[in-house]
C-alpha cells in the first residue's frame, strides 16, 4: 500500500497513454486507478484471470456465502469490474460465467489463453525416453492439490492399476493433501510416488521422464471453465495429455487432436482407459498446429486485438 502514492504521481505525470492494463489480483489497483484514469480519459483493461470470490467461496469452499469477508470480496470485485472498460479471462467459458456473476455487458468481456513459457517448455523434452530396466508406463501429475484438480480421481486410478505396469508420480501439496495422504495410508500403493515439491525449473525434467502427463479431473463448475497451465506446458513439451472434458477444453482442442484424451471428470476408470489407449497407440504425432493456437504469436495477436478495440472506444 505504501507504493500507491508514488504510483499515482507517476501515472498523473506520465504522457497520456492510449490504454492502461491492470494485471491479475488487481481488484484494489482497479479502485485506486479508476478515478485517475477517468480524469485523464484513459480506458482501463483488467486482466482479471479469475474471480477471487468464485475461487474462495464456490470452488475451494474456504468461505461461506454469507461470511463477511466473502461479501467484501464480492463487492470489491464487482466494483473493479464496473470500473474497467474491458475484463479479460482465460477462456470464453470463464468469461461468460464471470459476466453472469457480476451482470456485465458481453461487449466488456474478452478471453485469451494463459499460454506457456516457450523458452522453458518448448520441445525441450527428448524425442525418446532413456533406456529403462522395465516397461512400466510413467504417468505424471503436478499441481497445487486444490479441488479443481481432482487428485482423488488420480489416486483412485492408481489403486485400480496397482497390479499393472503403471507407475504414478504426483508432485505437489495444498488444500487436498490431507485427504490424499489419508487415501494412501488406508491402502497399499506400491506404484505411486509423491513428491511434495519440485523447483519450477526442474518440472521439464520430470515431464521428460514420463510417458503421459495429466491435466485436471475435478467436477466443480470452475474446473469446466478453465484450462490450467499444466495443459499448455504438457502440449508445448510434446507429451501425451489426459485431462477432463469440458467446454473450456473444447475451445482449445479439436476432434483430430489425437495426442490429447478428454475424459469424464471424476471417473478413474475413464482415466485408466485413456492411459491404456495411449500405451497401445503409435508414437505421438507432431502438434505444431495445436501449439500455434496458444504460442506467443497467438497470445500477442489476441491481446493486441483487445487493446485496439478498447483504445478505439470513447471513454465515458
Amino acid at each position: 500500500m505504501t507504493a500507491y502514492p508514488l504510483l499515482i504521481l507517476r501515472f498523473m505525470l506520465t504522457p497520456k497513454p492510449d490504454v492502461v492494463v491492470v494485471g491479475y489480483m488487481g481488484q484494489v489497483d482497479m479502485l485506486i486507478l479508476a478515478p485517475l484514469a477517468r480524469l485523464r480519459r484513459v480506458p482501463i483493461i483488467w486482466d482479471a484471470f479469475l474471480s477471487l470470490y468464485d475461487t474462495v467461496v464456490h470452488d475451494r469452499k474456504l468461505l461461506g456465502l454469507r461470511h463477511p469477508l466473502a461479501r467484501l470480496i464480492f463487492a470489491l470485485e464487482r466494483r473493479a469490474c464496473n470500473a474497467a472498460d474491458a475484463v479479460v479471462l482465460d477462456t470464453s467459458s470463464h468469461a461468460q460465467s464471470f459476466g453472469e456473476l457480476y451482470d456485465l455487458d458481453d461487449a466488456k468481456l474478452f478471453a485469451v489463453f494463459v499460454g506457456v513459457e516457450q523458452d522453458v517448455f518448448a520441445k525441450t523434452a527428448p524425442a525418446a525416453l532413456p533406456e529403462r530396466a522395465d516397461s512400466h508406463i510413467r504417468i505424471l501429475f503436478y499441481g497445487q492439490f486444490i479441488p479443481l484438480h481432482g487428485i482423488q480421481t488420480i489416486v483412485e486410478a492408481a489403486r485400480l492399476t496397482r497390479d499393472r505396469p503403471f507407475r504414478w508420480h504426483l508432485i505437489g501439496q495444498g488444500q487436498d493433501a490431507a485427504e490424499v495422504r489419508a487415501m494412501l495410508e488406508d491402502d497399499s500403493f506400491p506404484n505411486l510416488e509423491w513428491e511434495p515439491w519440485v523447483p519450477y525449473a526442474q518440472l521439464i525434467d520430470r515431464i521428460s521422464e514420463c510417458d503421459v502427463c495429466l491435466g485436471v479431473f475435478g467436477i466443480s463448475d470452475k474446473a469446466s471453465r478453465v484450462i490450467p497451465n499444466k495443459v499448455f506446458q504438457t502440449l508445448m513439451s510434446d507429451k501425451p495429455l489426459i485431462t477432463r472434458d469440458s467446454p473450456a477444453m473444447r475451445e482449445l482442442f479439436l476432434d483430430e487432436d489425437s495426442a490429447v484424451a478428454l475424459v469424464q471428470p471424476g471417473d478413474p476408470q475413464a482415466l485408466v482407459a485413456a492411459i491404456e489407449g495411449f500405451a497401445a497407440a503409435s508414437p505421438v504425432p507432431d502438434r505444431q498446429a495445436l501449439r500455434q493456437r496458444f504460442d506467443a504469436t497467438a497470445l500477442t495477436d489476441g491481446w493486441m486485438a483487445i487493446v485496439s478495440a478498447v483504445a478505439g472506444r470513447k471513454v465515458t
